[in-house]
């Protein structure tokens, strides 16, 4: 029997309550049918007693008190879900936009999801390339992992992610791979720069985007993750896809938090953050792995800015809490024109070495990573001392090293948008670097390491390629 409630008991914001409601469940969806016919829909956010508060999805201009019907489908949120859904457009409920009509779908499922089993989880082995040679060669990003990336506001986070979802790959014999892209509260340039750079590279046939724009409900910004999420995971459990999820920007996802937070009237914490920010964020994050029996993986490269470059600011800090590590960019980097601005010193994956190294990427990979993080700390010291009694008062060991951290950045970190390396090409690169070194400064590879990779002036090659 479809049971509708006539009226409404009070309307604010985006948020609407009825009184003498029975028989509902929190997250539950609603269907709000307006005095002309249209309809709208809502999901239950608070049950006090018998009154219940729902949030519109597309707000609540031109809905009445007295006229407005109301009612309740009896099931949570959930979206169609199909292999279809590669190279399509959905807005941020998973609704598609890119005008190529519905999807049929293999089955629906609820949005919100749940994490893991730890019981069920495989421990993540081998690696995403990325062809980008700081996060390949010294923080690789690992399948089943959660490898969030921390940006500056008006940093180039958007062309990196951008270039990590044209780029990423996994070993062919490894199996089938695809990537779900999911921007929140972005501007409409930001939006079509995204997909047109995903289809001018070919690489739009592998991913399915979601597409919060900053106009959108922010009620929809909250729903977006989840139903990517949702999406990564019925290709990668269900069809045996690889998936790499990219979240962009999760302080915007946030921030929509904090705003429907302070709408439902709850007592705010840390910044205005509700003080279940960590769980919410531990609810979406522990979502991403790899289960016993099944093939696929989900994978997430979150992106969120930080205010103020503030890395204690509770979004950055609670996220370090959850995942696996981190790639921090970094502002002095940006301002000197290297991209991707990518501060290797505090950037790390937890995770990197069970997945590199011999039967996965190069047996050196490891050594290589451990010699170029020591070696590059120690340019840190020299550039500190320099400030202090100038560069020519420095030994001639401390300037060898501040010519090596030069070098270090604008070729080994510094790439262009389009330039993607290959893992063997990133590794050699660092090799010929370390040559600037003496070899006895290599104190984290073993002698037959150095033997085998190390020769001396090859770092000239890449000064003379860059002349010629």
């Amino acid at each position: 029997m479809r049971l509708e409630y006539i009226g409404l008991s009070e309307l604010s914001g985006s948020l609407i309550a009825l009184e003498g409601v029975k028989d509902v469940a929190y997250d539950e969806m609603a269907e709000v049918t307006l005095e002309n016919g249209e309809r709208r829909y809502g999901r239950v956010i608070l049950i006090d007693g018998d009154r219940v508060v729902l949030q519109v999805f597309e707000g609540t201009r031109g809905i009445s008190l007295e006229n407005a019907s109301t009612h309740f489908t009896g099931k949570s949120m959930d979206i169609a879900l199909s292999k279809e859904m590669l190279g399509r457009v959905f807005d941020g409920a998973g609704r598609p936009i890119d005008a190529l009509g519905e999807i049929y779908p293999e089955e629906r499922r609820n949005i919100n999801g749940s994490a893991i089993n730890p019981v069920s989880r495989k421990y993540p082995r081998s690696c995403i390339y990325t062809g980008i040679s700081a996060i390949d060669g010294c923080a690789t990003l690992i399948r089943g992992q959660k490898l969030p990336i921390f940006s500056g506001s008006g940093m180039k986070h958007n062309e990196l992610a951008a270039q990590i979802v044209r780029q990423a790959k996994v070993p062919n014999q490894d199996g089938e791979f695809a990537i779900v892209f999911a921007a929140m509260g972005v501007k409409n340039d930001t939006a079509e720069f995204f997909r047109r750079s995903f289809e001018e590279a070919g690489a739009l046939s592998r991913v399915v985007m979601f597409l919060n724009l900053a106009s959108d409900p922010i009620i929809e910004r909250i729903l977006t993750p989840r139903c990517a999420l949702t999406a990564a995971e019925f290709l990668a459990f269900e069809h045996g896809y690889h998936v790499l999820v990219v979240l962009t920007d999760m302080t915007s996802y946030c921030e929509a938090l904090r705003e429907f937070s302070s709408s439902k009237g709850e007592i705010p914490s840390r910044k205005g953050f509700p003080a279940y920010l960590y769980s919410d964020l531990a609810s979406l994050y522990e979502r991403a792995g790899m289960i016993h029996g099944r093939t696929g993986s989900v994978t997430q490269g979150p992106v969120l800015t930080m205010p103020n470059d503030d890395i204690t600011h509770p979004i950055p800090d609670l996220t370090g809490y959850i995942t696996e590590g981190q790639i921090v960019l970094d502002r002095e980097l940006d301002q000197k024109g290297i991209y991707p601005p990518i501060a290797i010193l505090p950037s790390l994956s937890r995770l990197m070495k069970d997945g590199v190294g011999k039967g996965f990427t190069r047996e050196d990979h490891y050594d290589v990573s451990n010699q170029l993080f020591a070696s590059y700390s120690k340019v840190q010291d020299a550039r500190s001392l320099a400030s202090v009694i100038g560069e020519d008062e420095l030994s001639e060991l401390d300037k060898q090293y501040l010519a090596f951290g030069d070098a270090f950045e604008r070729r080994f970190v510094h790439q262009s948008l389009v330039d993607n390396r290959t893992i063997a090409e990133t590794l050699d690169l660092g090799w010929k670097l370390l040559t600037m070194l003496p070899r006895g400064e290599l104190d984290r590879v073993d002698a037959k390491t150095i033997e085998a990779h190390y020769v001396e002036g090859a770092w000239k090659e890449l000064f003379e390629r860059k002349q010629s």
